[in-house]
């Protein structure tokens, strides 16, 4: 009875001291496992674009277990606690073997930190050494077993072991010293980042790379002993050179970047693709060497069906101070220049005011104080509504807006959901020409919904979106957007672009030679440059046709080796001559006095002598005063008489214009002899 009392007394003091035990466990408290992580952008399929610091200039990046290749765990266990997977958070058996070597030398030999006490360690970043910290460690670590399971705990290490210097974490270490994610990792490389955390700042590669490359070579050795590995991989892995630096980390994107990361901390998926943002970048630095330090440029290049953004460039170099290249120049407001053409001519087109074969008056005009001139400062006389286009006419766009009305203009841009910024009240004619504020952004959003048939839906660039749920509004008939990029399509691409009707663009030059802009699209894709002085400076010379343009079709080759096809005609298009027009869309402007004047001598091909004092001119019609023009330059204007001379003095062919006050004109062809 005696040795059973006793026996139950035992057991029941057992039993009290584990509860007691459970209880001191239960009350650990346990450190924030919640850490700041650094903010990361990522493409669209998820490969990083850009990576920030967190406070104090530490990288420590988002991973979890099965971003990582397997391989790297079974080395960890191996080589740092091969029995993790079973213990509740301390090895006794090793913990009793430590302790052994302890008393008998009279220090510490070999430790017994399983991976759950490093972890513990870590959350406080406590000490590894003093058996007062190890108590603590073993406390906090068989808490930590209890109540996270064996995932949740690696996925701690990954985050937080040291990697030396300003680097922790797995994925950080991964790619600043091997400069990869850790998904695919070589035997070698695997025992690298097994190695570095038991002495990060001893055996940092980038400067102590000797001591680096025997750490982990002692790791492929026991590897090998323990058959993690084959000890072939490890003794020819063992002959590759340690990393003798750090990798830089990604820096894609990095305007588009800021703009990600300020809406706020943590993972940021944007539509950019990472392999054509980085071909863009590298393109736009090339074709900017040595065409000024002060000028800046930036591209858009997006999917206009989709409206997903695929590439963004800033500037040409982030970092490049002369230039200002800390500025985004894709978000940043600029005169368009003749960019807004298309859809003056668009808005003409669908309101029957034009068709792209009426002809239109290319001839000095005044609209009260107003008078536009071309950017030549040469007239061309009556010609297609097509070729104006064509030629970027100042005098043919302003006549149409002024019959839309320049509200009609800012209402479609409304509808295109750009913010056009203008100044100094209400939108004058001018608007056509470049009168307005609008970013790279909005234009190549504008320009996707002349690619769409006239249905704008505004351009995302973050993932995560569903387009089919975008708004849309329709800025253009189809068939006026079709028109319209039929004819931008004619016309003769940069040197070495390949032949025309690939891509329909339109260049734009601002007043002063501010901003050299040029637009484009193909049946799939739509891109933007403009190239300027981020300080608005001008840039004499520069012209968007010789400047941005090749820029422009160098950008649309890089994401499509063979340019999508534009699409066919709608049904509905009208396709047919001037002569088979309407009669009202034969010619645009005031019909009433159009068949009214008329130049009576010399009469269509007469072959006439030079003399002193010119050609006799004879008009019969039309409103005074006239202006008189040959081959498009002006030679007389203010003419008050209907009989005048011409002061021509030959020879050769020539054709002569004559313009009344309200835009009426004749003209025939002659031949001085």
């Amino acid at each position: 009875m005696k040795r059973l009392a006793v026996l139950v007394v035992l057991l029941w003091s057992a039993a009290f001291a584990r509860d007691r035990f459970d209880d001191f466990i239960d009350a650990t408290e346990i450190p924030v496992l919640v850490h700041a992580t650094s903010p990361e952008v990522r493409d669209r399929n998820g490969h990083l674009l850009r990576a920030y610091t967190i406070e104090n200039g530490l990288w420590r990046m988002e991973v979890s277990p099965d971003q990582v290749d397997p391989l790297f765990f079974e080395m960890l266990v191996a080589y740092e606690d091969k029995r993790f997977y079973s213990h509740p958070g301390v090895d006794l058996r090793a913990t009793i073997r430590a302790a052994g070597q302890a008393i008998r030398h009279g220090e510490i030999v070999s430790g017994a930190s399983t991976l759950t006490m490093q972890v513990a360690r870590l959350l406080e970043d406590g000490t590894t050494g003093q058996w007062r910290g190890k108590l603590r460690q073993m406390r906090l670590a068989l808490a930590l077993e209890r109540r996270l399971d064996k995932q949740e705990i690696l996925a701690l290490y990954l985050r937080l072991a040291p990697y030396g210097g300003n680097v922790e974490g797995l994925r950080a270490a991964s790619l600043i010293w091997l400069g990869k994610e850790p998904a695919r990792l070589t035997p070698a490389e695997a025992a690298l980042l097994v190695s570095l955390p038991q002495a990060p700042e001893s055996r940092r590669p980038d400067r102590h790379p000797e001591a680096a490359r025997n750490a982990r070579n002692r790791v492929l050795q026991r590897m090998a002993g323990a058959g993690v590995i084959p000890m072939e991989a490890a003794e020819s892995d063992s002959l590759d050179p340690a990393p003798l630096g750090r990798q830089p980390m990604p820096q894609l994107a990095p305007h588009m970047a800021d703009r990600a990361v300020a809406m706020g901390p943590g993972r940021h998926d944007l539509t950019l693709d990472r392999d054509l943002q980085a071909g863009l970048e590298k393109l736009a630095r090339r074709y900017m060497s040595g065409r000024g330090e002060k000028l800046s440029v930036a591209l858009v290049l997006a999917d206009h069906q989709s409206g997903e953004i695929l590439a963004s460039v800033g500037s040409k170099d982030y970092t490049d101070m002369a230039a200002q290249g800390f500025v985004d120049m894709t978000t940043a407001q600029r005169s368009p220049g003749s960019t807004l053409k298309p859809l003056v001519y668009g808005l003409a087109f669908d309101r029957g005011l034009a068709h792209p074969e009426t002809l239109i008056l290319d001839t000095p005009v005044q609209f009260g104080t107003y008078a536009p001139q071309n950017f030549d400062g040469e007239y061309r006389g009556e010609l297609p509504v097509r070729r104006a286009l064509q030629l970027s006419l100042n005098i043919p766009v302003v006549r149409l807006t002024e019959a839309l009305g320049p509200a009609h203009l800012m209402a479609a841009l409304e509808r295109a959901m750009v913010d056009p910024g203008v100044q100094g009240g209400a939108p004058g004619l001018a608007l056509a020409l470049g009168g307005v504020g609008l970013t790279l952004e909005e234009m190549v959003q504008l320009y996707a919904a002349l690619a769409r048939g006239g249905e704008a839906i505004p351009l995302r660039w973050r993932a995560g979106v569903d387009p089919d749920k975008a708004p849309s509004q329709r800025v253009l008939s189809r068939t006026s957007a079709w028109q319209v990029g039929n004819i931008l399509a004619d016309l003769l691409p940069p040197p070495s672009a390949g032949p025309p009707g690939r891509v329909a663009y339109k260049t734009g030059t601002s007043y002063g030679h501010r901003d050299a802009w040029a637009l484009g699209w193909t049946g799939r894709h739509v891109a933007g440059v403009w190239i300027g002085r981020p300080d608005g400076t001008p840039v004499p010379g520069a012209f968007g046709g010789d400047l941005a343009a090749p820029l422009l079709f160098e950008a649309l080759g890089r994401v499509e080796s063979r340019f999508e096809p534009l699409p066919p005609p709608p049904p509905e298009t009208l396709l047919v001559s001037r002569a088979q027009l309407p009669e009202t869309l034969q010619r645009f402007g005031p019909r009433d006095t159009v068949a009214e004047l008329k130049l009576t001598f010399p009469p269509e091909g007469a072959r006439l002598a030079a003399t002193g004092l010119g050609v006799p001119i004879k008009l019969r019609g039309g409103v005074a005063p006239y202006t008189l023009l040959a081959d498009g330059a002006v030679l007389a204007t203010g003419l008050q008489r209907p009989e005048f001379f011409a002061p021509l003095a030959g020879p050769g062919f020539t054709t002569l214009s004559v313009i009344d006050a309200k835009g009426a004109a004749g003209r025939v062809s002659i031949e001085l002899r």
